[in-house]
């Protein structure tokens, strides 16, 4: 029986890594298949790269990634999983940490609980583009209505403890609904709201150990209390089972996990957390907030070369905080430009190839970035070469620079380029800002691309370096 595509892929990629008995373990995210091997001089990169429906593969640290797309990436990881051959194993968080650094293991941290997170925040993002339209336009809405779409708007956020604490339990080995319930303390409404405390509408619940004020509030809308209340739920519970006697474990295990747990995030974690928090993002945001748009321009230009080293999933909590404070995000005009910028490179570098299948290969990595999913422009194509993703980067930093002049922002995250436009639909002048800081990144990348580099000749270059 003829082999479908998809097993093609997989068959091909196996082949070309050393076989299945080179693979530690096996994994894979929205649009990359990841492996771990045990001899990393057994791939044949260029073999990968010639396979048709593979869009691009590099080494991250110890881990080989190929590159296949949304979809694609899940059929081939279950023909590599299945049929017969070595068994694999599918465990692969230990390996994908090994050979980082300590902020990549703590950006990667962070992202992998905030990446299950994203759809609700994206969703949530889109919900408030479309009624912030709505009400920006003057279009009257019924009482009803609007208190609907507020609920639409601002439920994830509200309760966005809740999602961090249930993700983080999930992430680190621990019971998800003990997570939950985690979170829901931090957020207890019984619980001084830390904007009325504030507004000097509430006081804080205060202690005074050592005769130093310690204040307790409500944690609502904050991101760094859950996720360390979630790793201490996860390592207290997963300490638990291996000494509590299974007879007893359903009644002592929770019990103990959210006693502990609980105190220590209500106590402890939280006000340290609010402090530490607070200390992180007032740098980030004293960046965004440099004048003459040298902030948009330092994050415009730099974000996608930190997308590259996997710290870029940090940007989520200052993002989150933006939306959850104040209902706009600054850094998405800072940065949407340049994830456009690296789409634009892509497809220049792709139009100019002479070779049909390589020019149709470039130009295809070109259109996930213009819907704000850059891996494929920039390890298939931008940075293969090197030069049109620094073309990218300085598309990325005048846009950037634009936005911050501008003072741009939009009303979501998660969502950019294309799809972006519906968090700058509440006013005209959003709208008008979208369309001028995209049109900046794509001119200035696609001009240095179509000008400065010339993608065939490169690709000759490269083939005599490989063939010496």
């Amino acid at each position: 029986m003829a082999k479908t595509d998809d097993e093609r892929i997989a068959s091909g990629i196996v082949a070309a890594i050393g076989g299945k008995t080179n693979i530690r373990a096996v994994g894979h995210c929205s649009t990359r298949l990841r492996l771990t091997l045990n001899d990393k001089t057994l791939v044949d990169e260029k073999a990968i790269e010639d396979i048709e429906g593979v869009k691009g593969q590099f080494f991250a640290g110890e881990q080989y990634q190929v590159i296949l797309g949304t979809g694609l990436v899940e059929r081939v990881y279950n023909i590599v999983l299945g049929g017969q051959g070595a068994e694999i194993s599918t465990d692969i968080k230990g390996d994908l940490y090994a050979g980082m650094s300590l902020p990549q293991k703590l950006s990667r941290i962070v992202g992998d609980v905030f990446i299950p997170v994203i759809p609700v925040l994206v969703a949530t993002g889109l919900f408030s583009g479309f009624i912030n339209c709505i009400t920006a336009f003057g279009i009257p809405m019924d009482e009803n209505w609007l208190t609907i779409s507020k609920v639409l708007m601002k439920t994830v956020f509200t309760y966005l403890p809740v999602f961090i604490a249930w993700s983080g339990m999930r992430q680190f080995g621990g019971s998800p609904v003990l997570g939950i319930a985690l979170g829901l303390m931090l957020i207890n409404p019984l619980l001084p709201s830390q904007d009325d405390v504030v507004k000097g509408v509430a006081e804080a619940i205060t202690f005074y150990p050592f005769g130093i004020p310690w204040k307790i509030m409500n944690y609502q809308g904050s991101v760094l209390p859950a996720l360390v209340v979630a790793i201490i739920g996860a390592k207290t519970e997963r300490g638990l089972k291996k000494v509590v006697p299974d007879v007893i474990d359903l009644i002592v295990t929770p019990f103990v996990t959210l006693l502990v747990s609980g105190l220590l995030g209500i106590l402890v974690v939280g006000p340290v957390c609010i402090v530490i928090q607070d200390a992180i993002l007032g740098v980030a945001k004293a960046v965004i907030a440099l004048p003459f748009g040298i902030g948009g321009l330092i994050l415009g230009g730099t974000q996608q070369a930190i997308v590259v080293t996997g710290l870029h999933h940090i940007f989520l909590a200052l993002e989150t905080d933006y939306l959850a404070t104040t209902g706009f995000n600054p850094f998405n005009a800072m940065i949407t430009g340049g994830i456009i910028a690296q789409a634009t490179a892509a497809l220049v570098t792709g139009f100019k190839m002479r070779d049909p299948k390589k020019r149709g290969f470039y130009m295809s990595a070109s259109l996930p970035a213009f819907m704000g999913i850059t891996e494929p422009a920039i390890f298939g194509v931008n940075l293969r070469f090197g030069r049109p993703f620094l073309f990218a980067l300085c598309g990325g930093a005048a846009a950037g620079f634009v936005g911050a002049l501008l003072g741009a922002a939009s009303t979501g995250m998660g969502v950019a380029a294309i799809p972006g436009i519906v968090t700058y639909l509440y006013s005209a002048e959003a709208i008008r800002n979208y369309f001028i800081i995209h049109g900046v990144g794509m001119v200035v990348s696609g001009l240095l691309c179509w000008f400065f580099f010339d993608p065939n000749k490169a690709e000759a270059e490269m083939g005599a370096k490989q063939s010496e």
